[in-house]
């Protein structure tokens, strides 16, 4: 049995949530629905004008939440990232260990530095917009990947926020390195159509020969395969990927499992803040696939979960609604 069923690497970052209207973001000059990465100054700047309006504070990123997700439904669960050793980055590190995720930072001194931090604003319309310093996390590279978790896991899984830099993109491609060459299962992420659209290069790398799993919303698909047709984008996905998984919002999920597409009812929900379903859709199947559940089974989970975290604020739900969920899925329910 493998020590681990998931093994990650991805940007450590503490997520800071504030509600805004459309016209507050262009006050702002934020651009709405996507990520952008911004310099410190230009986060305390923002930090500063929004005043003591945040909602909450958590530990996030993308990698993070899912990890979170899958440790919180009972996998076994390593974290690769990297945070200072300022008061957000020991934060962090606390609120990963104890929320069950194995990490290198249980083992090793945290850095110097200043912890990466993502302000997120909620709009009525339950969109979400981030705007990112990544601190330190600019800096993970291949001397923090741990070898041994990797070839004790059951699949490795890359965020594609990682193709903002050269180091955090070679990272990630090591990191699959190892796996497969151990046959080790490999998923990505594509995170952000922005992340598509300004670091395609680093995700062609990343994607390499071909990933095990991709995950991506319908605007990322779309964005990579350079069409504005789904159609079009999942046959260029089928060249990629052995499987992957597309999310459409309210129009559910669309699956390829390798041999047949698969549809995804959607769940009827009030969304009012979408942070983190992305996030928790690949947590939620990952861990469907790593209890030996149907590709198709695992898709439903995934659609019941992130269905879920919609209908409130934040990224991650409590550990005790993501057990009832799962008994309640678990139950047919």
């Amino acid at each position: 049995m493998k020590k681990y069923d998931v093994y990650a690497i991805g940007n450590a970052l503490v997520d800071i949530e504030y509600h805004a209207t459309p016209g507050k973001l262009s006050e702002l000059n934020i651009e709405k629905g996507v990520m952008t990465l911004i310099d410190e100054q230009r986060q305390n700047s923002l930090v500063a004008q929004l005043d003591e309006s945040h909602e909450s504070m958590a530990c996030g990123g993308s990698a993070a939440n899912t990890i979170i997700a899958l440790t919180q439904m009972g996998a076994r669960t390593h974290l690769d990232c990297r945070v200072s050793s300022d008061m957000t980055g020991q934060i962090f590190a606390r609120d990963l260990h104890d929320s069950g995720v194995h990490s290198s930072l249980d083992s090793r001194p945290l850095v110097n530095g200043v912890t990466g931090k993502c302000l997120v604003f909620v709009t009525p319309d339950a969109d979400r917009t981030m705007n990112t310093f990544l601190g330190v996390s600019a800096e993970l590279d291949s001397s923090d990947i741990d070898v041994e978790a990797i070839k004790h896991s059951g699949m490795v899984y890359i965020e594609g926020y990682l193709a903002s830099a050269d180091n955090t993109r070679d990272a990630a491609i090591e990191a699959c390195r190892i796996a497969e060459a151990r046959n080790i299962n490999t998923s990505l992420t594509l995170s952000d159509p922005n992340v598509v659209k300004f670091f395609r290069e680093s995700i062609e790398a990343m994607i390499g020969d071909g990933v095990d799993l991709l995950f991506a919303n319908e605007d990322e698909a779309k964005e990579l395969a350079g069409t504005d047709n789904l159609d079009d984008a999942v046959q260029m996905f089928k060249k990629i990927a052995r499987k992957f998984a597309i999310t459409r919002g309210s129009e559910g999920a669309l699956l390829f499992d390798g041999i047949k597409p698969i549809e995804i009812r959607p769940q009827a929900v009030k969304a009012i803040d979408t942070l983190g379903a992305g996030d928790m859709f690949a947590g939620a199947m990952l861990y469907g696939l790593s209890q030996g559940m149907s590709f198709h089974q695992s898709g439903n989970l995934a659609s019941l979960a992130s269905a879920k975290i919609v209908t409130q604020f934040g990224p991650r739900l409590r550990s005790e609604q993501t057990q009832q969920l799962l008994s309640s899925f678990n139950a047919g329910n």
